[in-house]
């Protein structure tokens, strides 16, 4: 997980606001171990726990809690990929209480479990095949997108089966058949913001669109816009989740990975489906 890359805002805190924030990083890098609270961080620094949550998260992007998980999931990914410890004993050496919690976390954050994160796609069979689509025609040949996919599973055995893959193709660009009671489930793999600032493009309504600093607000982040864009621009899944609704402040369409010309179109589109 990027912790920096949540902690992106628009201006700095000054004055107290600053040391407060710079005292509490500093707490929980150094005794993550200990795995603080938020009642015995703020005794800790003698203020009350609904101010000091406010204070950090509105300045840090994220609640202290999601700072310390953030901490302990990077610590934990090392003990398991760099040195190689079982998941009983790094569930200890972070502070967790057991494989469960560490389980747990994991889930949440990287959508699998320590134990598949740690095989590196070991084991797993990944299909996956390449087909034309009204928003992404002139991909050259797929094979960036392939490697991206293989570089977060470099273990895994790949089979490419366009016939095994079309159904999803088709149902993705197909807007009578958006259910939601019947989702299409993804894996979405990124730092606990980058994953709600994802998930608030969902909740973009069809022939909509938003600005940063809408979403950014929805968060309860209202100086994070730029860490909103930042988010926004690294979507590991375009078009599913919509990348494409979010505009700058002024309305203005700003960059898309795949031109403005085709993030005009593909909001035409969505208009006129709607």
């Amino acid at each position: 997980m990027n912790i920096a890359a949540t902690l992106q805002t628009d201006i700095t805190p000054e004055g107290d606001d600053y040391a407060t924030v710079r005292r509490v990083i500093e707490m929980i890098t150094e005794d993550y171990r200990e795995q603080p609270g938020l009642e015995g961080i703020a005794s800790r620094l003698g203020q009350s726990p609904t101010q000091l949550q406010k204070t950090f998260t509105r300045w840090a992007g994220l609640s202290p809690k999601a700072f310390l998980q953030a901490v302990t999931l990077d610590h934990a990914k090392r003990l398991l990929r760099q040195e190689a410890l079982p998941l009983l004993e790094t569930s200890f050496e972070v502070g967790l209480s057991g494989p469960g919690r560490l389980h747990d976390l994991f889930v949440t954050h990287e959508a699998m479990s320590p134990g598949e994160w740690k095989a590196r796609g070991a084991g797993l069979t990944i299909r996956y095949g390449l087909h034309p689509s009204p928003a992404f025609p002139d991909e050259p040949d797929g094979m960036d997108a392939f490697e991206d996919m293989a570089s977060r599973w470099p273990n895994a055995y790949y089979v490419e089966d366009r016939e095994a893959t079309a159904a999803y193709a088709a149902r993705i660009f197909d807007p009578e058949r958006w259910n939601p009671e019947e989702p299409l489930r993804v894996v979405l793999i990124g730092s606990d913001f980058q994953v709600r600032v994802w998930e608030a493009l969902l909740r973009i309504p069809m022939g909509c669109a938003v600005t940063y600093s809408s979403i950014a607000d929805k968060l309860g982040q209202p100086t994070a816009s730029r860490a909103v864009g930042a988010a926004v621009g690294r979507n590991p899944i375009s078009f599913v989740v919509p990348c494409h609704r979010a505009l700058g402040k002024s309305g203005a369409l700003t960059g898309y990975h795949w031109g403005l010309t085709r993030k005009r179109a593909m909001l035409g589109w969505e208009s006129g489906k709607a």
